[in-house]
């Protein structure tokens, strides 16, 4: 399933196969066999049959035509055809100008908490919320070319919110096949690599799909792991994966649904990756892989 969408990174992004994090791929495949003419010979002897023999000739020359036809529609078909996914730009560009808004609890169910953050940023200033945006987007775009529906939580990066209930509840009212929150940390400046983190049952709406988020949270993480060669985390998390109760876009969803910590924005090796215009987008690659990996399973 990876090809499909590496030819697809290719041609939007506009980068050498090694800058989007993948390899060359051939577009032999593009090139249906509908149009292979149809055999001289056979036209040549038709006229020398009888009515019966005619229609039978024509009969066994019509089961290859729709075997080529039905071969080069599957070529054709995008992988995430039919496929709603949800994703959640970490925090927004404006919050810190408006406090009343994002310091008003909500309910996530295991406690209150405020209705959203300002989120963190590089030490010179690259803020976690611009980064989440990027990659947000760049990640839909992509998935979009795979046939996908991509909704996002939030229509810019200038407005402050959703509150993290409406965020869960964006993906809910969806029904989306998989949601995924992207972030970037604001840990110690020694701490680097990122994480995944993964809901805990709460006897609550997300219990039923703990399993799939954990599915979900695996997937995510391999391929991120292999397509941005981003370390595990080294401050949290066992092999990148994290459990939690106290996230309401988690505990509040009805979907399959994960966070990522793409690297610790403090951290002067990972804020300079995320700086990259280059890098963001083979993390958007790669963090696309891990929803197709697993929606195709």
């Amino acid at each position: 399933m990876r090809r499909p969408l590496a030819a697809a990174v290719l041609g939007l992004c506009g980068l050498g196969a090694v800058a989007c994090g993948g390899t060359a791929v051939s577009h032999a495949a593009d090139t249906g066999a509908s149009g292979v003419p149809r055999s001289s010979a056979a036209s040549q002897a038709a006229g020398q049959h009888d009515a019966a023999q005619d229609a039978s000739q024509d009969a066994a020359k019509a089961a290859p035509g729709s075997a080529r036809e039905a071969s080069s529609s599957a070529a054709n078909a995008k992988p995430l055809a039919g496929k709603v996914i949800v994703i959640d730009p970490g925090h927004n560009g404006g919050n810190f100008r408006h406090p009343e808004v994002i310091n008003r609890q909500v309910d996530i169910l295991t406690q209150k908490k405020a209705c959203d953050t300002t989120g963190t940023s590089t030490n010179d200033g690259y803020s976690e919320a611009a980064y989440t945006w990027d990659v947000s987007n760049r990640l839909a775009r992509l998935l979009r070319a795979q046939g996908a529906t991509v909704i996002l939580t939030r229509k810019n990066n200038t407005g402050a919110g959703p509150c993290i209930t409406e965020r869960a509840a964006v993906g809910n009212r969806a029904k989306a096949d998989a949601a995924i929150s992207i972030h970037a940390d604001g840990a110690p400046a020694s701490a680097h690599g990122f994480h995944v983190i993964m809901p805990k049952k709460i006897h609550g709406p997300v219990d039923r799909v703990v399993g799939a988020s954990k599915r979900l949270g695996v997937a995510v993480r391999d391929a991120f792991h292999t397509g941005t060669g981003i370390a595990y985390s080294t401050y949290i998390g066992t092999k990148a994966l994290n459990f939690r109760s106290d996230l309401g876009g988690l505990n509040l969803s009805t979907v399959p649904k994960i966070f990522i910590e793409c690297g610790n924005m403090r951290n002067a090796g990972d804020a300079a990756r995320f700086k990259n215009t280059r890098f963001r987008q083979r993390i958007a690659v790669a963090l696309g892989r891990g929803l197709e990996d697993y929606l195709a399973a």
